[in-house]
This record gives structure tokens, C-alpha cells and sequence, in this order.
């Protein structure tokens, strides 16, 4: 049975047609992403869907003064480019890959746990606004056989690798060396059976329930699935099995359309699929081994530019890299 944190997590205590919200109501996205906030760690891409669903208490809540201290050294703040799909190249659709990864030779083991690399964009607005930076991240968590686990933060960009690396886990924006560890905490032993702590199926039918569960508000549509993605890679490193279950759920998600190969930002082969989120004005790349179906990473691009907050098309609002 889940703990009683995990209950107050699934309650939804403010009902949508609430008079006390003026404009409308937080939506789906940004109910769930509060909710973490409250709860938990800074999700990776907080900061572009408070911008999204623009209310001022959202907004007060991400933006953020920066001020650089401490290094003589540029530090590496230039934004990532987006990713280009490469001229020429294949497209692999989804359904093909789910049937190339079941197939696949590869005996990877499901682990609990993750390493993933973010890249996330921090903003501020109003008069004097300094430019968007970006503040990249390594985060690696490891379970151990009694229940407990670690999880050890770094701040370091493989792009520029020995620079200074601006963080604002402080949480007042700074540099810091390149490696500097920002957090290192033991957890005592932990147990949950809610999604995404429960161990993951290995059959499509099962997974999307699964990932169903992570969203908890209503009927998972594919921006939601994509999100339930990446908190599920964020607490597990996927077997062959789940991998193969997991590429035949999204080879059903409606608008997530094959666009060809790619390299992701570890230097690593993909194939690339692409949604385009006109709610939020993004543009969403997820990228798959072509072997495996394993997830390598999910990119969320700028699709209508913000001056107040600096952002352009084609600006990289966050970007996950996720490895074993």
C-alpha cells in the first residue's frame, strides 16, 4: 500500500472550476508540476511550463536574478543548438523499432536508479532582464539491496569540459568548477508501489497503464506520456524487455512522427521523433537507440519567441540525456 505522502500526492484538492483562480485554472501540466515542486525535487522542465501557462504566481516562482561570482574564466553559459535531424537519413518508424528492440540480442538488466545529464534553461523578465543562461547538471542515483539509496548532483557540461558551470542550486545563480558537486545525500530504505517508484512492467499493455499512473489527472494525450517518460527514467534504467514495451506504447501516441537520424549531445547514433506541443509552443524531440528503443534523450525547443523573457524560436528550453 502506498505511504501516506504518496496518497496526499495523487489527491487533487482544488477543483477546476475554483472561483478563487481569476483567470482559469492551472491545467493538467501545471497542477502536476506544482505538485512536485511542493514535494519534490526541481522537475526538469519546470521552468518552461510555468512560462507556458502564464500566471504571475507561476512565473515568480521560476524566474531568478543572476549573478556571476567567483571565476576569472568565461563560463560556459551559451544555450545548446537544437538538435538537426541529419540531411539524407532514414526515418525509422516507431512500430519497426518496437519490433527491432524486442528482437535485439542485448541482455541489458532493468536497475534501479538513473544517470542523466540536463541541460535546463533559467530566465528572467521585466526591466533590466539579463539574457536566458542555461545550467547544466549530472545527476546519478544508485539503490543498494536494503531499500536505501544515493543520489550525487554535479555541475558539468560535456560541451565545455574544464570551464566554469553556472548553477543556481544555491538557489542564487553562480559559477562554479566544472564538477562541482552541488548535492551528495544517502536516503534511508524506501518503499512504494505508485508509479514511478513501483518497478516497471515489461508488456505494452501493462507499461501504458504504468505510465498512465505517473500522469493520475485524466487520459494520458502525448505530451503527458512524453513527461511520464522522462519522471520514469528518472527513477529507472530500463532492460531489454522494458525498453521494447516501452517503444510500443509510444508508437501509438498520436502526433509523434519519425524524423531520422540523429547524434545526440553525448555523441551517441538515434533516431529521432518529433511532436509539436502548439499548446506550449514546443517543439519535442525524443531520441531512441536504433538498436534498443532505449530512450537516449528528450529535447524541448522554443517554437514562438517570448521577448519579455529573451527567448527565441529555436531556443533549447531543456534537454535530458539519459545513460546507463
Amino acid at each position: 500500500m502506498a505511504d501516506e505522502l504518496e496518497l496526499l500526492r495523487r489527491a487533487n484538492p482544488v477543483p477546476s472550476g475554483d472561483p478563487r483562480f481569476h483567470d482559469r485554472p492551472l491545467d493538467q501540466h501545471a497542477e502536476r508540476r506544482l505538485n512536485h515542486l511542493l514535494h519534490g525535487r526541481r522537475p526538469r522542465r519546470l521552468r518552461r511550463l510555468a512560462w507556458s501557462i502564464g500566471t504571475a504566481a507561476a512565473v515568480g516562482a521560476v524566474v531568478v536574478t543572476l549573478t556571476l561570482s567567483g571565476s576569472t574564466t568565461a563560463p560556459a553559459v551559451a544555450a545548446p543548438r537544437a538538435l538537426v535531424v541529419e540531411a539524407g537519413s532514414t526515418p525509422v518508424p516507431l512500430d519497426r523499432l518496437a519490433d527491432r528492440a524486442a528482437e535485439s540480442d542485448s541482455s541489458l538488466r532493468l536497475l534501479q536508479g538513473t544517470h542523466v545529464q540536463t541541460w535546463n534553461m533559467s530566465m528572467t523578465s521585466g526591466p533590466g532582464a539579463r539574457p536566458p543562461v542555461t545550467l547544466p547538471e549530472e545527476r546519478v542515483v544508485r539503490w543498494k539491496a536494503d531499500g536505501s539509496h544515493t543520489e550525487l548532483v554535479v555541475a558539468t557540461d560535456p560541451r565545455h569540459p574544464g570551464k566554469p558551470v553556472i548553477t543556481d542550486a544555491d538557489p542564487v545563480p553562480r559559477t562554479v568548477e566544472d564538477g562541482h558537486v552541488l548535492s551528495r545525500q544517502t536516503y534511508p530504505p524506501s518503499w512504494s508501489d505508485a508509479p514511478p517508484k513501483a518497478e516497471p512492467p515489461h508488456d505494452a499493455e501493462r507499461m501504458r497503464a504504468y505510465l498512465e499512473e505517473i500522469d493520475l489527472i485524466e487520459a494520458m494525450d502525448t505530451p503527458q506520456l512524453l513527461d511520464a517518460v522522462a519522471q520514469l527514467l528518472d527513477n529507472w534504467t530500463l532492460g531489454t524487455r522494458e525498453n521494447a514495451s516501452l517503444v510500443r506504447v509510444l508508437a501509438d501516441a498520436k502526433g509523434l512522427r519519425p524524423a531520422g537520424a540523429v547524434t545526440d549531445r553525448l555523441g551517441r547514433k538515434g533516431q529521432a521523433y518529433v511532436y509539436d506541443d502548439k499548446a506550449h509552443f514546443v517543439r519535442r524531440m525524443l531520441i531512441l537507440d536504433p538498436a534498443t528503443g532505449a530512450v537516449l534523450g528528450l529535447e524541448d525547443t522554443v517554437t514562438k519567441a517570448d521577448p519579455e523573457f529573451g527567448v527565441k524560436v529555436g531556443d533549447v528550453m531543456s534537454y535530458s540525456a539519459w545513460m546507463r
